[in-house]
């Protein structure tokens, strides 16, 4: 097979459908563009996880004078009743599972609330008489947590036991269910995507029907005929692919990095390399689906 005229063919075909290899190039580029920013965002929830759920902490929230659930009637934990639970928490029994935990009383969950909603309406109507003392225990294996709801749910004087995972694992859900929007909404693009390239090759093998009779005519075989078409559409989708693979990169590093890491410097964020580790599977997709989209077409249009 001789390079040099297969490379011709196609320049000449991309050339003659300019319009529809730029269709392809954005489309591709679209799509694999929430392919990328969808693997991203597992790639951030897994590391989000591995680093929020380590350090999530499990309340044990004791009774205020305006409590009525629990073991609470209106009565707040009088001190016998927070001894008791610290005295639970430094047991034989539960001391194995807890790492550390400490004591917050009423004027030190003010002063953190104050913190957390300064500037909002509501620190203003939030007194420390309406905050519960809280014992805030990091578990050495943070999924027992069921363990403290046993041991200390039934004492006087705690109103509840509460595990911060379970607000993680909302937010989790809530960042998931957006993960499979962008899957299912770059798998629509790329549906589009191959259909457009295969009708882009269809529409270049017809406006060189004549060629393409004269090469039968002289026994090129159907390899050769069909190489240029399938380069053609991968040449588009490699570059839609090239175009998406920047775009990713261009997101971490200027607005994850640039932005997020520096806005939110508690929170582990993906980085450069995690993007560097996309962008050949970006590649790849765009290469292969071209590559098995032209084929077919290419292929139905000869034996027309």
């Amino acid at each position: 097979m001789r390079l040099g005229l297969v490379l011709t063919e196609v320049g000449q075909g991309l050339r003659r459908n300019l319009s529809m290899v730029i269709s392809v190039v954005l489309v591709t580029f679209i799509s694999l563009t929430f392919v990328g920013a969808a693997v991203l965002l597992q790639m951030q929830i897994t590391q989000m996880k591995s680093y929020w759920f380590d350090r999530a902490q499990v309340a044990v929230y004791l009774c205020t004078e305006f409590s009525t659930v629990g073991g609470c009637d209106q009565q707040a934990a009088t001190p016998d009743q927070v001894a008791l639970v610290q005295a639970q928490l430094e047991s034989e029994t539960l001391a194995p599972f807890i790492d550390t935990f400490y004591f917050e009383t009423q004027e030190e969950a003010f002063e953190r609330f104050q913190d957390q909603f300064a500037g909002q309406a509501v620190a203003d109507l939030i007194t420390p008489e309406l905050l519960p003392q809280a014992f805030w225990v990091n578990l050495v294996d943070p999924t027992q947590s069921d363990i403290l709801v046993d041991a200390l749910g039934g004492l006087v004087g705690v109103e509840s036991i509460v595990d911060q995972r379970s607000y993680l694992e909302q937010i989790f859900a809530i960042l998931n269910a957006a993960s499979f929007t962008a899957i299912g909404i770059a798998a629509l693009m790329l549906v589009a995507a191959a259909l457009l390239i295969a009708t882009t090759i269809r529409l270049s093998a017809f406006s060189r029907r004549r060629e393409i009779g004269i090469m039968r005519l002289v026994g090129a075989s159907n390899r050769f005929i069909q190489t240029p078409f399938i380069i053609e559409g991968v040449v588009a989708a490699l570059i839609g692919s090239v175009l998406a693979g920047l775009a990713v990169v261009g997101i971490v590093q200027f607005f994850v990095q640039g932005y997020l890491a520096q806005t939110l410097p508690l929170t582990s964020f993906v980085g450069l390399q995690d993007a560097l580790l996309v962008v050949p599977i970006l590649l790849a997709a765009g290469a292969v689906l071209a590559a098995l989209s032209a084929n077919v077409a290419i292929t139905r249009y000869l034996r027309v």
